[in-house]
């Protein structure tokens, strides 16, 4: 994988976490959502400016994806944009206390190293 292509991964990877983390924070503001209060809460998800921006930056890490496909393999690309996980993972550890259990860990380090060994392959 070329610079290019990697900045495109990358890029793509965070703005998927970033919007991940942005639909957390709105989530939290949005409250439990039960059978009684749905259709109000999806009204006013519309409201949740975290909630927007959280949407905005998946639409960019979809656009920079498709980007990155018309120079990579989908074989490689799909695999090693499984990155976002290990990202996700940590920042609801760090940011939102989730606790992380051993065979988390275990399942981190073997995306790890099959991305290594996917993005690697020549």
């Amino acid at each position: 994988m070329t610079l290019p292509e990697l900045s495109l991964l990358l890029i793509s990877v965070l703005a998927g976490v970033f919007g991940q983390f942005f639909l957390k924070m709105g989530a939290l503001k949005l409250g439990k959502v039960e059978m009684g209060n749905a259709l109000n809460h999806l009204i006013s998800m519309i409201t949740i400016p975290e909630l927007i921006v959280g949407l905005t930056c998946y639409g960019t890490g979809a656009i920079v994806y498709i980007l990155l496909l018309t120079r990579v393999n989908l074989s490689i690309a799909a695999p090693a944009i499984s990155l976002s996980y290990i990202c996700s993972v940590l920042l609801g550890h760090f940011w939102f206390r989730e606790s992380i259990v051993f065979s988390q860990i275990v399942g981190l380090a073997a995306i790890s190293i099959g991305v290594i060994l996917v993005v690697s392959h020549k």
